[in-house]
């Protein structure tokens, strides 16, 4: 069977002015994940990734370990989702409805524990039936898009290939859902606990595509064990 890798970018730079940027920690995460590749013998066919400098960068390293030059392919249906405008345009509607919420955006954003919790229920909000925001791009055109950019990746490569998928934790979620036949209700337990630089492995033929593992970091808890530092992170 072909093989696809869906990569989640490494530790961007949240808090700072540009987000879209991978962290000192983010950059090494990229680098032992290529060399992780290499020494266990993944050897790429070619690699996607959409448009942001997170994602590129990500690829861009962990190429660096590949033994031959690799074809990287920028295809925009593999960025993630667009948090911040859900965030500017449904959290007044999510707070108007759940009191809780309405509090930690009264206190302030600046805790990522706090963040995280309000994109929890705006992306919930957003996938369900209720949500009808034409401010924003709705689920059912970005879901529609991530599907077919998965099956336009197998198409174009066939069968026995190696590829890469670099991408963010929301579209990676949604690709899981999607081969596991989940509903938009069940995606947003794939979106939360995704780990910087965590693999997941999909096997695919003409018929089917199937899941192999899920959000594995487990070369970088043995290095960062090794190593005496901490590489794992979420955001």
């Amino acid at each position: 069977m072909a093989t696809i890798y869906v990569v989640r970018h490494g530790q961007a730079s949240f808090g700072a002015t540009n987000y879209d940027k991978l962290s000192e920690l983010g950059c090494r995460q990229a680098q032992l994940m290529g060399e992780y590749f290499y020494d266990t013998g993944v050897r790429f066919d070619a690699v996607y990734s959409g448009d942001l400098s997170r994602q590129r960068e990500t690829a861009r390293l962990a190429l660096v370990s590949q033994p031959v030059a690799v074809s990287h392919h920028i295809d925009p249906r593999f960025n993630e989702i667009q948090n911040e405008d859900q965030i500017k345009h449904l959290t007044p509607i999510v707070a108007k409805r759940d009191p809780a919420i309405r509090a930690l955006i009264e206190k302030g954003l600046g805790n990522s524990k706090d963040y995280q919790k309000v994109i929890a229920a705006v992306f919930n909000y957003w996938v369900s039936p209720q949500c009808s925001d034409s401010r924003i791009q709705s689920w059912a055109d970005y879901s529609s898009g991530v599907r077919a950019a998965l099956s336009d990746v197998m198409r174009e490569q066939g069968s026995g290939k190696t590829i890469g998928i670099f991408t963010s934790g929301g579209t990676l979620a949604t690709l899981v859902a999607h081969v596991l036949g989940l509903g938009p209700e069940q995606t947003y337990p794939l979106y939360e606990p995704a780990l910087n630089c965590a693999v997941t492995q999909l096997f695919y033929n003409r018929e089917k595509v199937s899941l192999s593992y899920f959000n594995d970091c487990s070369f970088l808890r043995l290095l960062g064990a090794q190593q005496g530092a901490n590489l794992i992170s979420y955001r």
